[in-house]
């Protein structure tokens, strides 16, 4: 029990967002006008379901070894730099709309760290695109990172809908991307000193993923998120409890705080003028989304101007967008730096994302603005 508690003490002084989240509770509980009683009532619970079911769909999908497999065959194909730098953007948009883009992260960069080992490989400007292609490519989907989730649960609309709302900004942000590849990386060819090993496919874990897959997807569509949410956690439970113990139970707890700290923050009488004047933002809701996740991060921007918009084409456009620039724009950002620890990296990453950030910006107010005259 102590070694469990001792990790877990750990875990939560190692984990510098959840460690702001709990010290900034106490005194939002002091200012705030919400009662203690009224707390449940701030979080959006059918996102937390949602988001549970997606963590354990995701870290099943991850062991089951498939999406690695795919990489690897797929990658070993390519003759040259800019062609296996084309592709693992693709490869990494594609995964990131499908089982999010952290989780997508946790796949492809591995991946490209053990093709570095095999020929020669610019790590750093790889590992940047890596982390813009997992923005780009989950704007698209309602399952593509934490925010489009809860827009998708807060806002009631379908998935194909949600689809049809974000496509034209994700095909764009990805466009914009492939074309960034042409200048930062040479068409020198590739070798190979060895051939890569496939990973082993863990059959039975990955048909209980991919049985599970469509029916969540449909009762979350259906907003039965939690009841979805409880379903896949039995199956594993039975199936594969092991899986269980690799998941990332912490995060929900962030989830869970943040939308507590926020809904509060949001009530405290200067944030709710600041937030009522949203119109009066640059770019009005969209314009807000992309500037405040420079500052928050784009989740908790989210969450936060969720309390006083309901545009939600807008609010997701902004949100999308604010990915890029600053690292803190996006976890996605975070991660892909914390896996890869090269000096000068984040400077790096800065050269690249803020010019990615000023056209995208451009880009989707652009889109906006056209589609919505």
């Amino acid at each position: 029990m102590l070694p469990v508690l001792r990790h877990l003490i750990n875990r939560i002084t190692e984990d510098r967002l959840l460690l702001v989240l709990l010290l900034s509770l106490p005194p939002l509980l002091w200012w705030s006008p919400v009662a203690a009683a009224e707390l449940p009532q701030l979080v959006e619970w059918q996102t937390l379901a949602a988001l549970t079911g997606l963590l354990l769909l995701s870290r099943g999908l991850e062991l089951s070894g498939l999406l690695s497999r795919l990489g690897v065959i797929l990658l070993t194909q390519l003759s040259t730099e800019r062609k296996l730098a084309a592709m693992l953007v693709l490869f990494a948009a594609t995964l990131s709309a499908l089982i999010t883009n952290d989780v997508a992260l946790f796949i492809v960069i591995p991946l490209m760290l053990s093709l570095h080992q095999i020929s020669p490989l610019p790590l750093a400007r790889l590992t940047i695109f890596m982390a813009l292609a997992v923005n780009a490519g989950s704007s698209i989907s309602p399952i593509g990172n934490p925010q489009n989730l809860f827009i998708w649960q807060a806002s009631g609309v379908s998935f194909l809908a949600f689809l049809q709302m974000m496509w034209p900004l994700a095909l764009g942000l990805l466009l914009l991307l492939l074309l960034a590849v042409i200048p930062a990386f040479s068409s020198r060819t590739l070798q190979a000193d060895t051939s890569p090993r496939l990973p082993t496919l863990h059959g039975p874990l990955l048909w209980t993923s991919l049985l599970l897959f469509v029916p969540f997807l449909l009762l979350a569509d259906a907003g039965y998120a939690p009841l979805a949410a409880l379903l896949v956690l039995l199956v594993y439970l039975l199936l594969h409890p092991r899986l269980l113990l690799g998941i990332d139970w912490l995060l929900l707890v962030i989830f869970l705080l943040m939308f507590i700290n926020l809904g509060l923050l949001a009530r405290l009488p200067l944030f709710t003028e600041l937030g009522q004047q949203l119109d009066h933002w640059p770019g009005g809701v969209y314009g807000a989304g992309v500037l405040l996740s420079q500052v928050l991060s784009n989740v908790p921007a989210t969450l936060f101007l969720a309390h006083f918009t309901e545009d939600w084409q807008a609010l997701a456009w902004g949100v999308s967008v604010g990915g890029f620039g600053l690292a803190l724009g996006s976890l996605a950002n975070l991660i892909a730096l914390r896996l890869v620890r090269l000096p000068g990296l984040l400077l790096q990453f800065h050269y690249w994302s803020i010019p990615a950030l000023l056209i995208s910006s451009l880009l989707g107010g652009g889109l906006l603005i056209w589609l919505n005259p």
